[in-house]
């Protein structure tokens, strides 16, 4: 009964309104404000400091700085890149596994569909036909930062927009199509074993989505918005490189392409996994992207 009326209250409430308001609290640089969430935030979720690259809550200009916090050099280190794909973000395998055909596991007997994950591209989501997928769930205490799972050249992104739903274990046992609706940023990366998606995924109260290329892209416009990144500008990132960043908990979905990655066997839906660590291995030839 509850998670009925917790569902009930997410399709009754101004997600957008209510979304952006706390994210102008979050980016607020009032000393007393900024001070209480930061200091009330990391109370209640016992965030470790003793990783964060600056240790002293009081240093941070506003809240949302604190979120994104960057950690020690030495605090997350990488699985061999030399065959690993590597797991994006601090948080929770929510689920993970084969693309049927255009169709991706969800949780408790739903999915959705690659096409609308990736904004009704239909050609683009015919490249990860039968593929392979991973969702992993950022919680408000993990590591905010999104890193690369595989070096690569950067093709496209797209802004979709779309509602803001949040992302935890309840909703996405109850919502519908949930991460094909809500608000994200695909990004599609051209990589040695071919095509790979990292698709950031917005949710309730996330303030926005940023790329380290093109500054913050959620929220934006209404319309979808499609960036193309040609050779003459190439933007490349190597395995392991910070690529995005969540101002507020949400999901990031990993798509490859059929026969490209063997997932871990100790990797399932509800492993706890750290940015660095190995997801998978590398099961298509290597070649120059």
């Amino acid at each position: 009964m509850k998670s009925y009326f917790f569902i009930a209250l997410q399709y009754l409430a101004p997600q957008h309104l209510i979304s952006r308001l706390i994210g102008r609290l979050a980016a607020s640089r009032n000393n007393w404000l900024k001070s209480y969430f930061i200091q009330t935030f990391a109370d209640h979720y016992q965030v470790n400091m003793a990783e964060a690259e600056e240790e002293n809550l009081n240093a941070y200009a506003s809240f949302n700085a604190f979120f994104v916090r960057a950690l020690k050099s030495d605090a997350r280190p990488l699985a061999n890149t030399a065959e690993n794909v590597i797991c994006p973000a601090d948080g929770a395998v929510s689920q993970r596994g084969k693309i049927d055909r255009d169709a991706i596991f969800q949780a408790k007997g739903k999915s959705f569909s690659c096409t609308a994950l990736l904004g009704g591209d239909s050609a683009l989501a015919a490249e990860f036909e039968d593929g392979e997928f991973c969702t992993i769930y950022l919680s408000p205490k993990d590591y905010h930062r999104v890193h690369m799972p595989l070096g690569g050249k950067l093709r496209e992104m797209t802004h979709v927009p779309g509602a803001l739903f949040s992302v935890n274990p309840t909703t996405t046992d109850n919502v519908d199509a949930l991460f094909a609706r809500n608000e994200r940023v695909v990004t599609i990366f051209d990589t040695a074993i071919g095509p790979m998606a990292v698709v950031l995924v917005g949710a309730m109260i996330v303030a926005s989505i940023e790329t380290v290329w093109a500054g913050e892209i959620a929220p934006r416009g209404n319309k979808t918005t499609k960036f193309s990144y040609t050779a003459s500008e190439p933007i490349e990132l190597p395995s392991g490189a910070e690529m995005g960043r969540f101002k507020l908990g949400s999901t990031a979905v990993v798509l490859f392409p059929k026969g490209a990655v063997d997932w871990g066997s100790d990797v399932v839906a509800g492993s706890a996994v750290k940015m660095g660590q190995s997801l998978g291995v590398y099961s298509k030839p290597i070649s120059a992207t």
